[in-house]
């Protein structure tokens, strides 16, 4: 289960404003690093160079999966009884054949740890209270969080998930090979299972699947949230889920009660951990930047030899349909989210009623922390001082942790299943707001056509023709778009009526769903696209040229894509060998052209990013003329919603997207890092502040050869 041999790291992120020109230059160090690959496509020695932390460990295969792996763990359910498949002989492997620990027994391993009792002591002479009071604390913290997994819990949960799965979905279907290589490596090592994070039933997916194949259940690190629903917490307690903090703040003893908490299950090894690198869920469709906080702790006891290795295992759960998409649609635009509660959840039993289509779940090669680890990480260190000791990480263990993180996210995108509807949804948002059906099947042929071709895990059904493959995905999505008189249409019934301000919503509302099912092909696509992008922005076809506008474009998106840390090289190279493999661009020692039939691409590849590059320029545009002297991002998410719903009214843009509060954060969190706007921590919270020269500047490197105004596309 070793890692597969990476290649050297390419350059670094580029920074607006630096160099000479529109588009910055680096130096000359990138050439002596480049491969004989990189060579071939003649990427230049006067390329944007960064520092380099080492060997990147995320190399990218384009070899095709295997579609028919797939097994369908309801067809089963619907032929047999509910009650006797949670009734069952339930007696999975672990590790190394360890008996499991009882939640008690762990607790108080915990609360009789020396880092713990370390802390105690330490807190006991900084606040001049008793050791015996901290430790009560310590107490009440375990009994907070800990989780009390019973199996009467685990089977009522089979019983009630088996039917409602039955209802919602179509099928859930696992890769056969990925649950074979997990049974393997339970039995072997500690195991950590990382999800991807699109719906509240990720967590409760990935557990039944374990239990129908009888492998041990996870303990699975929960928001504290969930225990204010008063029975459904205390059931996913009892089903193996613990429960975290959003945020620990200064508290040193909760922050050690929990970090000991999490190295005793990993070091006893007596069921795999799951937890989502994410954080919380994507209402986006894209992958949001990993969370490291977790993985750093889990990667502690291999750190310290208290384990001979962990494997991390990412996991791709893709849904034809996300049953929360109008919930986070409404979150996006400023609706707060709605408090977990259980009255909450019996109303939504309503979506009962629905149809969400298939479910694919994906279980990645498991990795080994030892194969990453090797020849990177030197782990003497940890033997100076006792291991007890609180001990900061080195720069180049953070390193590591980030670069496993991003790794295992980049797994988890190219492991994702995208169905029909994915393309479709792409195409039907550059054909606002209709599109002839005919047309639309032509161009979804094509695009599949593409996506196979650019490496997508694409599940298409061959054993129907494309339009009824089209209709299907039409009528599964059609709260979205709706077929009517030979053309599809955004399904606007709603639309009628109202405020100009509220029917903006609306049509927000919908383009925003439609948005997260294109975006999740972005996330396959966002490296040709980028570099289709930079070629319709650059003045010549200098691949120079062009490389440094894809490393601009790259940074400045950094935040809403995933992108392996130091390679923006190599990102240039795959963009640019998948365009040249699709026949869309040629490359030449020095120039990148467009080919004679490539033109069709670029444009849609182009347009596919043009609701980013849209939004970012109206946010440019409201930071130089509306924002006041000092902002909170708060005042800041406000006042660009007010700012983009008047361009809207007034049919001055056609940009809905920018009233996505994702990425208004998303573009505060870029202009930040590229130095557009200063960040500042005040007594009253974190304040920004514009550079006025440094937006303008951006603003007219976003605005080449895309402007801001759109003309108003009329009804069909």
């Amino acid at each position: 289960m070793a890692a597969a041999t990476p290649p050297p790291r390419g350059a670094g992120s580029h920074r607006a404003g630096s160099g000479a020109g529109k588009w910055a230059r680096g130096g000359k160090a990138e050439a002596a690093r480049l491969p004989p690959a990189r060579a071939r496509l003649g990427v230049g020695s006067r390329m944007a160079a960064g520092p380099q932390r080492g060997s990147p460990l995320y190399a990218k295969e384009f070899t095709s999966k295997k579609r028919d792996d797939f097994e369908d763990i309801l067809e089963e359910r619907r032929q047999s009884s509910d009650l006797r498949y949670a009734m069952k002989c339930f007696n999975p492997v672990v590790y190394k054949g360890l008996s499991p620990c009882k939640p008690s027994a762990i607790k108080n391993t915990v609360l009789q740890s020396d880092q713990v009792q370390y802390v105690i002591r330490q807190l006991s002479k900084e606040m001049g209270e008793s050791p015996d009071i901290i430790q009560e604390e310590a107490t009440e913290i375990l009994d907070e969080m800990g989780h009390n997994i019973q199996t009467r819990a685990i089977r009522f949960f089979a019983l009630t998930l088996s039917k409602v799965f039955k209802t919602l979905f179509r099928k859930i279907c696992v890769n056969g090979e990925g649950i074979q290589k997990l049974q393997q490596a339970i039995q072997e090592h500690p195991v950590v299972l990382l999800p991807s994070h699109r719906s509240y039933m990720d967590f409760l997916m990935l557990s039944y699947l374990l239990y129908t194949y009888d492998l041990a259940l996870p303990v699975i690190a929960a928001g504290i949230d969930f225990l204010g629903m008063r029975l459904v917490g205390e059931l996913l307690r009892r089903s193996g889920a613990f429960f975290m903090r959003r945020t620990f703040g200064g508290d040193k003893l909760y922050w050690a009660v929990f970090a000991e908490y999490v190295k005793t299950m990993i070091r006893s090894g007596y069921a795999p951990m799951e937890f989502f690198l994410e954080g919380t869920r994507s209402r986006t469709g894209k992958t949001l930047t990993p969370k490291l906080g977790l993985l750093s702790i889990v990667m502690e006891p291999f750190f310290k030899r208290e384990v001979f290795d962990t494997y991390l295992v990412p996991i791709s759960i893709s849904y034809d349909r996300i049953l929360e998409e109008s919930l986070y649609a409404r979150e996006l635009l400023g609706v707060p989210k709605p408090k977990e509660s259980t009255s909450g959840l019996l109303k939504a039993r309503k979506i009962l009623s629905d149809d969400f289509g298939s479910v694919h779940i994906y279980i990645g090669q498991p990795l080994s922390l030892r194969a990453l680890a090797s020849g990177r990480i030197d782990r003497r260190p940890y033997n100076l001082i006792p291991r007890y000791l609180p001990q900061r990480p080195s720069e180049d263990i953070q390193d590591f942790v980030n670069d496993v993180a991003y790794k295992i996210e980049l797994l988890q995108i190219e492991n994702m299943v995208l169905s029909p509807w994915v393309l479709i949804a792409t195409i039907l948002l550059q054909n606002l707001p209709a599109i002839d059906f005919d047309l639309l099947v032509e161009k979804t042929l094509w695009l599949k056509g593409l996506t196979q071709t650019f490496g997508g895990f694409l599940e298409w059904p061959d054993n129907l023709c494309a339009n009824k493959v089209v209709a299907s995905c039409l009528t599964l999505h059609s709260n979205i778009f709706i077929l009517a008189n030979g053309h599809v249409v955004l399904n606007d019934k709603d639309n009628e009526g109202g405020a100009t301000e509220e029917l903006v919503f609306k049509q927000a509302l919908t383009i925003l769903m439609c948005g997260s099912y294109r975006n999740q092909l972005l996330n396959v696509f966002v490296r040709p696209a980028l570099v289709s992008v930079a070629l319709q922005m650059t003045q010549s076809f200098r691949k120079e040229e062009v490389y440094s506008c894809f490393n601009f474009l790259r940074d400045l998106f950094s935040d809403e894509f995933i992108f392996f840390p130091g390679i923006a090289v190599k990102d240039f190279e795959e963009g640019c060998f998948l365009l040249t493999k699709s026949d869309v661009i040629q490359v030449t020692a020095q120039e990148i052209t467009v080919a004679e039939k490539g033109s069709t691409a670029v444009s849609f590849l182009s347009a596919m990013l043009r609701p980013f590059m849209e939004s970012y320029q109206i946010i440019c545009r409201y930071l130089s003329k509306e924002a006041k002297e000092a902002f909170t991002e708060k005042q800041m998410i406000s006042g660009i919603r007010n700012f983009a719903f008047l361009l809207l009214k007034t049919e001055s843009s056609q940009c809905y997207e920018v009233l996505s509060s994702d990425v208004q954060k998303n573009a505060l969190s870029a202009f930040v890092r590229l130095h557009v706007v200063d960040k500042m921590k005040t007594t009253n919270g974190v304040t920004y502040t514009v550079k006025k020269d440094a937006v303008n500047k951006t603003a007219d490197m976003l605005d080449s050869r895309i402007p801001v105004i759109k003309p108003v596309t009329a009804r069909l």
